[in-house]
């Protein structure tokens, strides 16, 4: 409890950081709330669009499916398939169409090899070990005044901001891919392109909320150890 109510650093890093990804979350739902309501011309669902975007690919051994919750839109490279949310699937909204654009833009990015997805692929498991020992460690090692402990508490946490920091680019090209073949192939109108990009674009605030966030408390854990060792 000392960590969250009796530093300085939580409310001068932590709580901006956190209002600015309540902020961002907002942001993406009043976005796509919007553009939900607003039917694309040619009147196909963003299954359909996502399953031509990937034959226009050559990626036909990739399945479209859907997937219950709003907003789970995911592509999982394993299972060669993308899942598409209740709000998406049957949805021909300009805001659905945008999501299912995306999704199957990382399904090209895999398919051509982007450096970016594979450099973000190998830094997975690292960061899932320091997102679940990171804290565990420094706590151990702050309770027991042990400065080796907390320096790799503090290394491990790092991890978690490295894959923050690489999944922008990653979600950035994604972003761009879509759009840029929803307006190659006219499978919207331009001013509905522009519309799925606002969609897109508050999308993005997320991840750059999450990144924020992570170097907001890798930052917080350093200055706490560096004050640590000023006492």
């Amino acid at each position: 409890m000392f960590f969250y109510y009796f530093d300085r650093y939580y409310w001068i890093l932590i709580v901006p950081a956190m209002l600015f990804a309540m902020w961002a979350q907002s942001r993406v739902n009043s976005t796509y709330n919007k553009y939900s309501r607003v039917m694309s011309t040619r009147g196909m669902s963003a299954a359909q669009i996502c399953r031509q975007i990937l034959d226009e690919n050559g990626l036909f051994h990739i399945r479209v499916e859907h997937i219950a919750g709003k907003l789970t839109d995911h592509y999982d490279p394993r299972a060669n398939v993308i899942r598409l949310s209740d709000s998406v699937y049957n949805s021909s909204s300009v805001a659905a169409i945008g999501v299912a654009a995306h999704e199957a833009g990382h399904a090209v990015q895999y398919s051509v090899g982007y450096v970016p997805i594979k450099i973000r692929n190998a830094v997975i498991p690292i960061s899932q070990l320091g997102s679940s020992l990171s804290m565990p460690i420094l706590l151990i090692g702050l309770l027991f005044n042990h400065g080796f402990l907390v320096q790799l508490g503090i290394l491990l946490f790092a991890t978690v901001a490295l894959f923050q920091l690489v999944t922008l680019p990653v979600e950035f090209d994604a972003s761009a891919r879509a759009l840029k073949t929803l307006d190659n192939y006219y499978i919207l109108q331009p001013e509905e392109t522009q519309m799925a990009g606002k969609v897109l674009k508050a999308a993005a605030l997320t991840y750059v909320a999450a990144l924020v966030s992570s170097l907001a408390q890798l930052l917080r854990l350093i200055m706490l150890y560096g004050r640590r060792n000023d006492n």
